[in-house]
């Protein structure tokens, strides 16, 4: 099924027989990304006296109990809640799902504390102030192993709250980040990124999402997409998600 769009007077068409899926699956085995030494995923079949809730272990259903925490297991999308003191689910935040997005590949600098920080010169003159509502940051190096490393107590990438404030200003309203967090993994709480990107507490964007943990392949182009981004319906301050790219295709 091809569509046809509308995007800055310009038009496009997407394919959506052909979605790019750049989120990583929650998957029951040793091996899974996972960070800030959450408990791992784990989905295991109800036994209840001589039922067992697994095919495999000669039951006539599967019926599996699932533990999860949507920050440490995969790709996750989050709300203001994740931060703030009064409760706000990312299921009453989320209410558009589809959105113009650009995708766009940073090396990060390398800092003299070691520190390996993404700047907000990495993104000036890449974006126009209303271009886009939705950025896609892919890392260097992108190595296939992201989609299952564990990332606790490894101090990953993380942006400068400078880089994602200009973001801000530009009219970003939907992050997506191939790592555990915008911030440091250990910063003293002060969270100068999520405060930024979410301008809490004094003028709170309550419509705005950072998902992080995601996975973009190499052979996916910089440029513009359309974004479909899906969560599970959790009354809660984060949710696993799936977010899904369409390649936007100019009409002459």
């Amino acid at each position: 099924m091809v569509i046809e769009l509308t995007f800055n007077q310009n038009k496009y068409s997407a394919d959506l027989s052909h979605p790019i899926d750049i989120s990583i699956p929650l998957e029951n085995k040793n091996d899974q990304v996972n960070c800030f030494y959450a408990p791992f995923f784990e989905a295991n079949p109800v036994k209840i006296g001589d039922f067992v809730g697994s095919t495999a272990e000669g039951g006539v259903v599967n019926f599996f109990n699932v533990r999860l925490n949507p920050h440490g297991n995969g790709t996750h999308t989050e709300s203001v809640g994740h931060i703030s003191k009064e409760f706000f689910s990312i299921n009453k935040c989320l209410k558009n799902y589809h959105k113009i997005a650009k995708l766009h590949t940073v090396i990060p600098t390398v800092m003299p504390n070691g520190d390996q920080v993404i700047l907000k010169n990495q993104f000036e003159g890449y974006f126009e102030k209303n271009e886009v509502e939705a950025i896609i940051i892919r890392t260097m190096p992108n190595l296939v192993e992201k989609k299952i490393r564990n990332y606790s107590g490894t101090n990953p990438t993380f942006l400068h709250h400078e880089a994602i404030q200009y973001l801000v200003d530009l009219g970003i309203k939907h992050l997506l980040i191939d790592l555990p967090s915008v911030d440091r993994e250990e910063d003293e709480g002060k969270l100068l990124g999520h405060k930024a990107f979410w301008q809490y507490p004094d003028n709170t964007r309550t419509d705005c999402t950072i998902t992080e943990l995601i996975y973009v392949a190499d052979d996916v182009k910089d440029g513009l997409y359309l974004l479909n981004l899906q969560i599970a319906s959790f009354e809660l301050d984060a949710s696993p998600s799936k977010p899904v790219l369409y390649a936007l295709n100019p009409i002459n």
